[in-house]
């Protein structure tokens, strides 16, 4: 067994922690490229069902309960179940497996769900099983006594639990004796249950702040401290070197702006201990079984919350690990009463760019056919959680339909690249280390671009190394930026594109210390906000600032403008996500800046969102048009679309298709220099418009 210290020795190496001491270093493994994914993944079109909870020990402690719950638990894993779920189109079944009362406690659970897995197997379905991340200790302990070194200790004088449910503790996850012990579970999901599919739940909770109050994460800490900076390091970074005293915080209140380097190198040590626990984890299950999928439940998503700080998650360095990534954001799609159009469109594009598919509950009672539309929109092969449940309920026709649609045509929803004209920057350390102004400005930036159907990819630090296909970059109050990156922005306006940037982007070094003006004042030629010796910061209102630098074009915006005020340390969540007062002030800049014509223009009403996409084997364009509005108006009609044409091809026919009735239908094109433009006559809840593409 590998002690901690080769384990750091280990980090020492792959995240480059001894690195230049005026940058936070933060970048991530190397990823894996889409063709090393489990193959299945590539071919299968993901309809999902699953079920996490419903082993009656767990039914039993938790309480509350059906009076039939386990004659549910039952009927869910008897053949006529399993044959259900095959007649309406599912292709993946998550079992429960493993909830943390002991392998001997759950041992008849488990052997249950073993031939439940043997079931789906023989229906032709992919088997995931359920990995938690708690201990039900009441049991546990009787199994494993030594297993109570591995819990967290009170935090601020109160227990660490899931939530309510007090019979479930937390554990310091980089404990040795807890890491042997899981990889003993996922040996058993691999070797009996023949797994396709590891789902390991609430990895959101498992690096939260609490957790690291364990005395082997304090030690932990400081050896990580050692390792990423040298004494000289460490002395510029906190004003001495000896760090064997040093405590992780304690604090029971929201936070704005985090300029504390304790602060932050703590929130980064969590997020490098969070991936290193499931980069051994996943090394192991590649052992196993090569063609496993690996996925996790970080819970939020790109939703307002910040996981860097709340909870250790830094998206790029995790899903580096990953195949799938599941969100439990809420965000159902749709307008609210105030006009707010709520989506997990960042969601779907953050797991597109780390190359990762992404798991939503969609279906079942509680789903929808606009939620439907969503992941078949913005999705990478995979149309959602459509049951909730394994058994006992009917699929709404509805989604059925949709279901029935998207197998039929998943030649169109597989080998797609998105279009993206427009990325917006989500840096670390500028979304990390301040609750409140980059949040807003990003998360409303991109509402003016969905909303405007902008096409654009949200990107983070390691993708700065290669723009090369976007027209522009978008600093929505990206602050905290270390030279290296300020010289790749350069470059990238150097070689004619486009940049809009706003408020604070680039005043800050990625420590949080205040330059005499912007990093990038050479392109903005604005005069910077002041910052207060508290941090209020004295934005100066004033008109858009465009630079014609070299080829290149540059905006500098002054302000990002909510229309709904979102109080100091809160969420930026969706009850906030209103059009900034300046949409289109936004969105005018972008357009500007890209120097000519987008490659998707669409004139439709703000509530229609649309998607554009390349399948290169097959030579299409593929336009996703989805109404968000749909409650309000069902219909909408005679949308105008004009896309355009890769270099040496022409369009030679588009076609309507949509699960919402009628046959699919071609429609009149006109062709024009490089771009196509037709008519949609009408828009329900979802329409795909494929463009045919031959040599021109």
């Amino acid at each position: 067994m590998c002690t901690f210290g080769c384990i750091v020795l280990l980090f020492t190496a792959v995240f480059t922690f001894a690195s230049c001491m005026t940058r936070q270093e933060t970048a991530a493994p190397k990823k894996r490229v889409i063709g090393s994914r489990p193959s299945w993944l590539h071919t299968t079109p993901l309809v999902m069902v699953s079920n996490h909870d419903s082993m009656p020990i767990f039914q039993r402690r938790r309480g509350g309960s059906p009076v039939e719950q386990e004659e549910q638990y039952l009927k869910e894993d008897s053949e006529e179940a399993i044959r259900k779920l095959k007649d309406i189109g599912v292709t993946l079944v998550i079992l429960h497996f493993y909830k943390g009362f002991g392998l001997e406690a759950e041992k008849d659970h488990m052997e249950k769900a073993r031939q439940t897995a043997a079931l789906v197997h023989k229906y032709g379905m992919r088997v995931g099983v359920y990995v938690g991340s708690t201990i039900a200790y009441e049991t546990f302990l009787a199994e494993k006594p030594q297993a109570e070194k591995w819990f967290v200790p009170d935090f601020l004088g109160r227990p660490v639990f899931y939530d309510d449910q007090t019979f479930r503790k937390r554990v310091y996850f980089m404990h040795p004796e807890y890491r042997e012990y899981m990889k003993r579970v996922l040996t058993i999901a691999e070797k009996e249950f023949k797994a396709d599919l590891i789902h390991f739940d609430n990895t959101s909770m498992q690096a939260e702040p609490a957790i690291f109050q364990h005395p082997m994460a304090i030690d932990d800490f400081r050896k990580f401290l050692q390792a990423k900076y040298s004494p000289e390091q460490l002395k510029q970074r906190f004003g001495f070197s000896e760090v064997r005293y040093m405590l992780p915080p304690r604090y029971d209140r929201p936070l704005t702006a985090i300029n504390d380097p304790l602060f932050q190198e703590w929130t980064d040590f969590r997020c490098v201990q969070l991936t290193a626990y499931y980069a051994e984890l996943e090394e192991l299950l590649r052992t196993l079984n090569p063609e496993v999928a690996v996925e996790t439940n970080p819970h939020s998503g790109i939703s307002g919350r910040n996981t860097i700080w709340e909870q250790g998650v830094d998206y790029p360095r995790l899903l580096a690990h990953m195949d799938a990534v599941w969100t439990e954001e809420g965000d159902p799609a749709g307008v609210t009463e105030d006009g707010i159009l709520v989506s997990k469109i960042r969601t779907f594009k953050m797991a597109s760019i780390l190359k990762n598919t992404l798991f939503v509950a969609n279906g079942g009672r509680g789903g929808n056919t606009l939620q439907l539309a969503e992941s078949m929109a913005f999705n990478r092969q995979c149309l959602g959680d459509v049951g909730g449940t394994l058994a006992g309920y009917d699929l709404p026709r509805d989604q059925q339909d949709y279901i029935n649609f998207y197998r039929r045509n998943f030649d169109h929803y597989r080998d797609v690249d998105n279009i993206a004209d427009v990325a917006v920057l989500h840096s670390y350390a500028s979304m990390g280390y301040n609750n409140d102004r980059p949040a807003v400005s990003t998360m409303l930036f991109e509402q003016a671009l969905i909303q405007a159907k902008v096409p654009f990819d949200l990107i983070f630090d390691d993708n700065l190394k290669n723009l090369s296909r976007y027209r522009v970059l978008v600093l929505a109050d990206q602050e905290c930026l270390n030279d290296e990156k300020l010289d790749l922005i350069r470059k990238f306006v150097d070689q004619g594109r486009g940049l809009v940037a706003t408020e604070l982007s680039t005043l800050l070094t990625e420590w949080r210390l205040r330059r005499p003006t912007f990093g990038l004042q050479d392109l903005f030629r604005a005069e910077a906000p002041r910052i207060g010796r508290r941090g209020q910061v004295a934005l100066q209102e004033t008109p858009p600032i465009r630079n014609q630098i070299g080829k290149g074009r540059v905006v500098y915006i002054s302000d990002v403008k909510p229309s709904i005020p979102k109080p100091p340390g809160a969420r930026m969540t969706s009850q906030y996500w209103k059009l900034p007062e300046n949409s289109k002030e936004l969105v005018d800049a972008v357009q500007w800046a890209a120097g000519g014509r987008l490659s998707l223009e669409i004139k439709a009403p703000p509530t229609v969102v649309a998607e554009v996409m390349e399948q290169k084997p097959t030579g299409e364009l593929l336009v996703h048009l989805v109404n968000y509005g749909r409650l309000k108006t069902p219909s909408v009609t005679n949308i105008e679309v004009n896309v355009r044409i890769p270099p040496g091809k022409k369009a030679s026919k588009v076609t309507l298709m949509s699960p919402d009735g009628g046959e699919d239908r071609q429609v009149n094109f006109a062709a024009k220099e490089d771009r196509v433009s037709f008519t949609v006559p009408r828009l329900q809840t979802y329409t795909l418009a494929l463009v045919t593409l031959a040599p021109r």
